[in-house]
């Protein structure tokens, strides 16, 4: 009989926090949830939490300090406007995240996140290979994404 949850999910390891970094994760993110827990040891927390952040499945693994999370792996956000890229970067650098370059950051709990406007994307991809360099020069000078002066970098007014 097959299970109405996803058949592959991303795991994330973390040292003890992965529960909180997922209460953390679907109260930013709409259509996100904590599906289960497992927690072996009721005092401890969950060693596993399985989870969506908007429909897409994780799970995390509270597995202790043997592993750390790297920008290798990321979760790449799309986001729909200057006002959501703002608030998602704010929230997610809160309580000792830190910034990096072009869209990245490493937030508190040591996950890697990109978080890149829609309106970058399109822009990026545009036929005009001229204008999307434009686009692709600017946004390479940013840390997060500012639309505004990546699209007159496009139109090329900057």
């Amino acid at each position: 009989m097959m299970s109405d949850k996803p058949k592959i999910r991303t795991c994330l390891w973390f040292d003890a926090n992965g529960h909180e970094a997922a209460q953390r994760y679907v109260s930013l993110l709409p259509d996100s949830a904590i599906e289960s827990t497992l927690r072996p040891d009721p005092d401890k927390p969950p060693l596993v939490v399985e989870l969506s952040l908007a429909g897409t499945p994780y799970m995390f693994l509270n597995g202790g300090p043997h592993y750390q999370q790297s920008p290798a792996a990321s979760i790449v956000v799309r986001t729909a406007d200057q006002a959501e890229t703002d608030r998602l970067w704010q929230a997610l650098l809160a309580d000792g995240g830190v910034e990096s370059q072009c869209g990245w950051l490493t937030d508190r709990f040591g996950v890697s996140w990109q978080v890149v406007p829609v309106a970058l994307l399109r822009m990026l991809s545009a036929d005009d290979r001229a204008a999307a360099d434009r686009a692709m020069q600017a946004m390479l000078e940013m840390v997060k994404i500012d639309i505004a002066t990546i699209e007159a970098a496009f139109r090329g007014e900057r």
